[in-house]
């Protein structure tokens, strides 16, 4: 499994329910990392997408603790639902919110990082991959700009468990 977030200087990612600052670079490597792949989300980060709605071009996962449908969404209840629906697709991103991050970071291999060179004030973090035991950065693209914004795309990878 994978995941894919934007993070600020200081790990955060969001407040109140949402991105403070908001990269259209970062949609763009968004929408071309998840095109056609499963993306597993909380039910409150989904309220954040355009018009509540599910991502087109994508399958769905939704978790939440509430007995719901939604439209245009497969709809789990735990996280071993989640593991589930997300092995039975080739590819599954984990997109958010910082709860559903933290339950799925035990399954996830890859994290794909949109680091944005700011730190507005957020309630909401990501573990800080730099700091954690068994995590690596494997790929780091070079800052860029964007309306006065620096930014810049990277990879970390889980390091596999030493035999002892």
């Amino acid at each position: 499994m994978e995941a894919i977030v934007a993070v600020f200087s200081d790990w955060g990612i969001g407040s109140e329910g949402t991105q403070q600052v908001v990269l259209k670079a970062d949609r763009k490597h968004f929408r071309d990392l998840t095109a056609g792949a499963a993306v597993l989300v909380g039910r409150r980060t989904l309220g954040d997408f355009p018009g509540g709605k599910p991502l087109k071009g994508r399958h769905n996962i939704v978790i939440t603790r509430q007995n719901i449908d939604i439209e245009g969404a497969e709809v789990v209840h735990s996280e071993a639902e989640a593991v589930k629906a997300a092995q039975a697709h080739e590819r599954c991103l984990v997109i958010g919110g910082a709860s559903v991050y933290r339950q799925m970071m035990p399954y996830v291999d890859v994290v794909h990082i949109t680091q944005i060179d700011l730190a507005p004030p957020s309630d909401s973090f990501f573990p800080n991959l730099d700091e954690a035991a068994g995590w690596c950065c494997s790929d780091c693209g070079p800052w860029q700009d964007e309306d006065g914004v620096s930014y810049r795309f990277a990879t970390y990878t889980r390091l596999p468990l030493k035999e002892e």
